[in-house]
């Protein structure tokens, strides 16, 4: 039996907060993270995206974050996107409550003005975007030296945007008395280099979601023309309701959302191109049922979500399992079921296949009619050996052993010298042009 927010240490007034929100039996990265970082000492967890990590380092910061001065924060939480840097300062602001914890989201695409006067009233938790943070400390618009509480989130996704230099470079100018906590679905050797550099003596934590936190999903991929996707895609928005659909493209995402709208599907954009304002109203409207379908970029894969999502669209398929992971985890959070859909055309069958030996998934292809459809050749290929880009096996070659095939071929060569100089009039040569 799992234990209770109240018997994991948590104070009073913030498990009454997380019972006012629905909140009662605690996920197992909580389970296995609150204690450590409720004590004090650095934590480094590794769990899905969607598994609850806000609120088990929620908690831990709300109970440091005392005492703090003007310009001068006591807990820093650092985010790779600017809807995960909105939506973890939301989260933390009602865990919070009336209890005069004040947090402020740092981000770019934002005026400066706004953010400067609420540091110069005192702020005592940040969640910021590394970029636009560092921009603040070299106007000397806020300090880092009180900072005894840190938070790297979706640390793997830092790494995957260039971040971590800029990461190092905060992380320097915090107290050297500080906890770090640090949270990410994967780990690459640069966040490891994270861990190593920045926490001292980890408690470490690989916790899988349970059932209780991650629905069933349905992996699905869909044999695609070029022509077909936008017309599959919105016959998939009208089954399910509404859908996120991902491209790889800004402009891509663009013209998808143009082109669902001419389907008669509500459709909104959202990626790196768009203004901040724009891109809340886009994710606003889709939150609350006035767009049917949100056409992201990757740039959404970590800083959205959605109540209820019932399905995601691979417009684009993604280039490696982890963004597969990431772009999926959109659904089938909190139990609820989820459907995954990846239109598959030619050009990408090659990487599919590959994504689908690294994540166990059933591999080969489906007609969106739901009949199977036939291994292609390179499969089967790639099933008995690497194949290259050429397209060619790595396995050894073996001599053809002489026989029948290399005596026919002698036979069609000589033939072929012997029409060589014949008039063009002839029937041989008007077959050969043929």
């Amino acid at each position: 039996m799992s234990p209770t927010f109240n018997e994991l240490g948590v104070p009073a007034r913030l498990v009454a907060r997380l019972e006012e929100q629905g909140v009662v039996s605690p996920f197992p990265i909580q389970v296995a993270t609150i204690p450590d970082a409720l004590a004090g000492r650095d934590v480094c967890g590794k769990a899905p995206t969607g598994s609850g990590k806000t609120i088990a380092f929620a908690i831990a910061v709300l109970g440091a974050a005392t005492g703090s001065l003007p310009r001068r924060p006591r807990a820093l939480v650092l985010v790779p996107t600017r809807e995960l840097a909105g939506q973890v300062q939301t989260e933390i602001a009602l865990l919070a409550g009336g209890h005069g914890k004040r947090t402020i989201a740092v981000y770019g695409g934002t005026g400066y003005g706004a953010t400067r006067r609420a540091l110069d009233r005192g702020v005592d938790i940040v969640v910021a975007c590394p970029g636009r943070l560092e921009d603040l400390l070299a106007q000397g618009a806020l300090s880092l030296a009180d900072v005894r509480s840190v938070v790297l989130d979706e640390a793997d996704r830092m790494a995957d945007m260039g971040f971590l230099p800029v990461v190092r470079r905060l992380l320097d100018q915090t107290s050297p008395e500080r906890q770090v906590m640090l949270f990410s679905a994967t780990f690459s050797k640069e966040v490891e280099a994270i861990v190593t550099r920045y926490q001292r003596h980890p408690v470490r934590h690989d916790v899988q979601a349970d059932a209780s936190s991650v629905g069933e999903v349905t992996h699905i991929f869909w044999q695609a023309e070029h022509a077909d996707r936008v017309r599959l895609t919105a016959r998939l928005v009208n089954q399910h309701g509404k859908a996120i659909i991902f491209c790889r493209t800004r402009r891509g995402a663009d013209r998808v959302a143009r082109q669902l709208g001419q389907t008669g599907v509500n459709a909104v954009a959202i990626h790196g191109d768009r203004t901040q304002a724009q891109r809340e109203r886009a994710l606003t409207a889709f939150a609350h049922g006035r767009a049917d379908a949100l056409v992201a970029t990757d740039v959404a894969a970590r800083g959205i979500h959605v109540e209820d999502l019932p399905c995601v669209v691979h417009f684009d398929p993604p280039t490696d399992a982890t963004d597969y992971l990431h772009r999926s985890g959109r659904t089938g959070r909190a139990g609820n079921p989820g459907t995954v859909v990846s239109l598959v055309m030619d050009e990408h069958q090659a990487t599919v296949r590959h994504m689908q030996r690294a994540l166990g998934l059933s591999q080969g292809l489906d007609n969106p009619d739901g009949t199977p459809t036939p291994r292609p050749a390179a499969a089967r290929i790639a099933d008995a050996g690497t194949v290259t880009r050429a397209g060619r096996s790595d396995r050894p070659r073996h001599p053809r052993p002489k026989g029948k095939n290399q005596r026919s071929n002698r036979r069609r060569m000589e033939a072929t010298r012997e029409t060589r100089g014949r008039p063009l009039g002839t029937e041989a040569a008007r077959s050969s042009r043929s």
